[in-house]
C-alpha cells in the first residue's frame, strides 16, 4: 500500500464526506496497519463505555493550519530509560492464579504478559521477600519457636513460596524471560526484631549481619530455581509499623545497614542485584536524601522507591535533583474495593502513570495483581479492601480499574523505552516515550467535562486529535 493510498484510507474512516468517495471505489476500506506518520488511538473512559479500545479512526500528520493548541513532542529531550510497568505478584495473587485450570491460567498469563493485539505487555513485577499483608498467612524464610535464634540461618527455607508463587513465576518467565523482578521485605524474621513480633518493632543491630545474609540466601535460592531478582528494596514502608507483617527503620538505621552489612554482603557474594532504599510515601524525600548524602552508603545504592499514600509525586524530582546519578522507582499504589472506577482511573493516570514517569520513575507499579471477590486473602490485620487489577473467581476473571490504569502504558511502552519531552495545554496531562523499535507512545488524560481538540506536533508536522471528556488515551505511531 502506498502512503497516498494509506492516507486516503485514514481520511475515509474519519470523514463521512470522503466515505462516499471511498464507496465509489468499491467498498469502505478496513483501517490500515499503522505505518510511519499514522497514529493509532486507544481509549479508556471513566464511564467505562470504552475500555482499552482501539479507535477506528487513525490520525495522520500534516501541515494543514487549524486553531488547536499544540501538544509538542521533543525527541531531543531524553530522560530516563524505563524498566517497565506492572504490579506486585502478592502471595494471594499467586494462589488465585495457580488454582485456575491450566487452560484459563495460560490465557490469563498470555493476556497479562504477552504482546500483540490481545496482550498488555506487563514488563515488571514486585514480589514480597517473605510474606506481605496480602499473603494468605504470615511467614518469613526463617521462622523459629519463641526464644530461639539462628544467626547462621541454617533453617532458611523458601518452602512457603514453592506451592504457588514460584510455580506461577516460572510460567510467567516462560512467556516473558526478560521480565524484571523486584523483591521487598515487609519484615525480618521476628526473632531478629526488638519486639519478637511480625508486627512493628525494629531490627536489632546485633542481627544486622544475619539479616544481610538473609537477603543473600534469598537471592541465591531464587536464582537456583531459575528466577533472577533484579532489585531489592531494603524495607517496605519503613515508617509504618502497624501492618502485619511490618517493621520500622529510621534513615540512620537503614543507612547503617546498607553501608556496613547489606552492600558489603552483596559485594562479597558477587551479587549484582540492585539495592533500593526508602520504598515509602512521597511526604518524606529527606529520608532517601539523608542516606544518599552518606558517601559510604551511596555507592551501594541504585536508587529510591516511592508510594503515594501521602505527599506529592514531585518528591521524586526532589530526590533526583539532589542525587541525579541515582534512579527513581514508583513501587506501589492501591485501588480500593470501595473506590470508583472514574475517580481511580483519573487520579492514578494523572499521578502514578503520567506523574511518576514525568518525575523520573523508571519503574511504575500499581499494587496487587489479583484478588478474590471478597478481598479475604490477607494476613490477620492485613488489607481487607485492596482490589487487584483482576478479580479471580475459580477459573474466571474480570478486569478492574488498575488493569486499565497500567495497560494504557504497559501495552505500548516496553522495557528499554526512553521518556521524551512533551509540552502542551494545561487542561491535559501527558507523557511520551520512544520505544526501542523507534515507535512513539503518548499517554494523555482529559479528566475535564468537555472534549479537547489539540494537535500532536512533532518534527514540524502535526496530527489533529480530539480526546473525549473523562478519557485516558494512548496515541501510538
Amino acid at each position: 500500500m502506498t502512503i497516498k493510498t494509506l492516507l486516503l484510507a485514514v481520511a475515509c474512516t474519519a470523514s463521512t464526506m470522503l466515505l462516499a468517495e471511498c464507496k465509489k471505489k468499491g467498498s469502505t476500506p478496513a483501517p490500515p496497519t499503522p505505518a510511519d506518520g499514522i497514529v493509532e488511538q486507544w481509549f479508556t473512559k471513566t464511564n467505562q463505555s470504552e475500555l482499552l479500545k482501539k479507535q477506528a479512526t487513525l490520525l495522520a500528520f500534516g501541515t494543514a493550519a487549524n486553531n488547536y493548541a499544540n501538544l509538542e513532542i521533543d525527541e531531543n529531550a531524553r530522560f530516563q530509560t524505563m524498566d517497565g510497568f506492572g504490579y506486585t505478584l502478592t502471595g494471594s495473587s499467586a494462589l488465585l492464579i495457580n488454582n485456575m485450570t491450566t487452560a484459563t491460567r495460560s490465557t490469563l498469563l498470555q493476556e497479562l504478559f504477552g504482546s500483540g493485539e490481545t496482550g498488555i505487555g506487563i514488563s515488571y513485577l514486585r514480589l514480597s521477600l517473605g510474606a506481605s499483608d496480602l499473603s494468605p498467612q504470615v511467614f518469613s524464610y526463617n521462622d523459629l519457636p519463641s526464644g530461639q535464634t539462628d544467626e547462621a540461618l541454617a533453617n532458611f527455607s523458601l518452602a512457603a513460596d514453592t506451592t504457588d508463587l514460584i510455580p506461577v513465576l516460572k510460567q510467567i518467565l516462560a512467556l516473558k524471560p526478560n521480565i524484571k523482578l523486584m523483591a521487598s521485605p515487609w519484615s525480618a524474621p521476628p526473632w531478629m526484631k526488638s519486639n519478637n513480633s511480625s508486627i512493628g518493632g525494629s531490627l536489632l543491630p546485633k542481627y544486622y549481619p544475619a539479616y544481610a545474609q538473609y537477603f543473600v540466601k534469598y537471592i541465591k535460592a531464587m536464582q537456583a530455581r531459575g528466577i533472577v531478582i533484579d532489585a531489592v528494596t531494603v524495607q517496605n514502608e519503613p515508617q509504618h509499623g502497624g501492618n502485619n507483617p511490618s517493621m520500622t527503620m529510621t534513615a540512620s538505621e537503614q543507612g547503617s545497614f546498607v553501608k556496613n552489612h547489606l552492600g558489603p554482603a552483596f559485594l562479597a557474594a558477587s551479587i549484582t542485584t540492585r539495592i533500593i532504599i526508602w520504598d515509602h510515601n512521597c511526604d518524606n524525600p529527606n529520608f532517601p536524601i539523608t542516606i544518599l548524602n552518606d558517601a559510604a552508603a551511596k555507592p551501594f545504592i541504585d536508587g529510591s522507591a516511592f508510594h503515594l499514600y501521602a505527599g506529592d509525586i514531585s518528591a521524586l524530582s526532589t530526590v533526583h535533583d539532589a542525587h541525579p546519578d541515582k534512579h527513581l522507582y514508583f513501587t506501589e499504589q492501591w485501588t480500593g474495593a470501595n473506590g470508583s472506577f472514574a475517580g481511580d482511573l483519573a487520579w492514578h493516570s494523572r499521578n502514578v502513570i503520567i506523574g511518576s514517569a514525568r518525575n523520573w520513575a523508571k519503574v511504575v507499579l500499581e499494587w496487587n495483581l489479583a484478588s478474590d471477590p471478597t478481598h479475604s486473602l490477607h494476613t490477620p490485620g492485613g488489607c481487607s479492601e485492596c482490589r487487584g487489577a483482576i478479580t479471580i473467581t475459580g477459573s474466571n476473571y474480570t478486569r478492574n480499574v488498575a488493569y486499565y490504569i497500567v495497560a494504557q502504558a504497559s501495552k505500548f511502552v516496553p522495557a528499554g523505552s526512553v521518556r521524551i519531552g512533551t509540552t502542551g495545554p494545561g487542561n491535559l496531562s501527558h507523557v511520551a516515550f520512544k520505544t526501542p523499535e523507534g515507535k512513539k507512545a503518548l499517554v494523555v488524560l482529559n479528566d475535564g467535562s468537555v472534549a479537547v481538540n489539540f494537535n500532536i506536533k512533532t518534527g514540524g508536522q502535526w496530527a489533529p486529535a480530539a480526546i473525549p471528556a473523562g478519557t485516558v488515551a494512548t496515541y501510538y505511531w
